[in-house]
């Protein structure tokens, strides 16, 4: 399989586990800090952005139309890994680093800049430590699918 195929692949599929990491990790927080994960509010803000009101504002539909908006973006994410994935050492250890680097990209430029969310430092340090993690899951599983499907690898 190709490299940027088997990434973005390897990408939607790694933000499964990413998902039932948030959703269970986020039961563990104060009740205060449990408000939306970020692909809801994201998508929430976005909806409302361009007019979208029916899904901004209709729990069942923002909920569906995050899950999609989180794969799509897992898997956009991971095309983007593709030429990392032929760097020297350990797949996991490069899975990490990129999963780091989404999260800081995202979380502290890319989202507070188009005003989708505000920036990690405005939210508790549980939650960001929920979503650190969260990339680090998706990071490793990227990392380690794309290793494994990629054509380059074999």
């Amino acid at each position: 399989m190709h490299t940027v195929l088997a990434a973005a692949l390897a990408g939607l599929a790694a933000t499964a586990p990413m998902t039932v990491w948030m959703l269970g990790a986020q039961r563990l927080l104060p009740a205060r800090e449990r408000y939306p994960l970020p692909p809801e509010r994201i998508t929430e803000h976005a909806a409302e952005a361009v007019g979208l009101e029916a899904v901004a504002h209709r729990p069942p539909v923002r909920r569906a139309a995050s899950l999609i908006n989180h794969f799509a973006y897992g898997a956009l994410a991971g095309a983007l890994y593709a030429p990392l994935s032929r760097l020297p050492g350990p797949a996991l250890l490069r899975g990490l680093g990129y999963g780091t680097v989404v999260w800081s990209a995202s979380y502290l430029g890319l989202l507070p800049t188009l005003g989708l969310l505000s920036p990690a430092t405005r939210h508790p340090p549980r939650r960001n430590a929920l979503m650190i993690v969260a990339h680090f899951v998706w990071g490793s599983a990227l990392a380690l699918l794309t290793e494994r499907w990629s054509s380059a690898r074999r």
